[in-house]
């Protein structure tokens, strides 16, 4: 599939367009370890990135993913094409992370689940994250897969190769750089698909990817 670079021109891209944003938004944390005392001064940070953003009045960050491009790692790149929440597992999420009594209320309202992504360490050369632009995906694409936890169910959606899809990605992403993306939305906005790319900016760079994705819960004001 050919891939288009939104470095070379963004123009016409928009969150509210496309359900993924670029942006330039530094972080003050320098290694993203388990066990350090980070994710405090990140939530705070990503928090302010939405509702900068997006608009988003309420966020809740409720789960950080470090991946690095290596077959040994806890966590490696996602390379099938895919969403993380069907509307079905968005609900049942929205519920776990909140409770019965406060997921009717938000439910009530408009809420989305929004992910958020960046390089960690040096900027991406192998595996950048991809995305298809939401228009080009037929609603066939689409599969339902069921995950089964010990102690829950989830539902997530895969997506059928098609020709038609407009795959989209930012190259060369700094840890300085961070793409905030939509996962769900209860008023409509389109959910949107994503995998890492199994493609090499420079061969002459051997740097490893590394990464951290980040999941929130927001609530808009209206």
């Amino acid at each position: 599939m050919a891939v288009r670079d939104v470095r070379r021109s963004e123009a016409g891209l928009s969150f509210e367009g496309n359900s993924v944003g670029f942006t330039t938004f530094p972080t003050d944390v320098q290694f993203f370890v388990a066990g350090m005392d980070w994710q405090d001064t990140y939530d705070k940070e990503l928090s302010k990135l939405l509702t900068s953003e997006i608009g988003a009045q309420e966020v809740i960050v409720f789960d950080h993913t470090v991946r690095v491009d290596d077959p040994n790692a806890d966590r490696a790149p996602a390379r099938n094409v895919h969403s993380d929440y069907s509307a079905d597992g968005a609900k049942r999420r929205l519920v776990d992370i909140l409770g019965e009594d406060k997921a009717a209320e938000w439910s009530k309202g408009h809420f989305a689940f929004i992910n958020l992504w960046r390089p960690i360490g040096a900027a991406i050369n192998s595996a950048p994250l991809g995305f298809i632009c939401p228009s080009s995906v037929a609603d066939d694409d689409w599969i339902l897969l069921d995950l089964i936890y010990p102690d829950r169910k989830g539902q997530i959606m895969g997506v059928a190769a098609n020709p038609d899809h407009d795959w989209l990605y930012l190259s060369k992403m700094t840890p300085d750089e961070i793409a905030f993306f939509n996962i769900f939305d209860n008023r409509g906005l389109p959910s949107i698909a994503h995998s890492a790319l199994d493609m090499v900016e420079d061969p002459n760079i051997h740097t490893v990817r590394r990464s951290i994705e980040s999941r929130t819960l927001v609530r808009y004001a209206a």
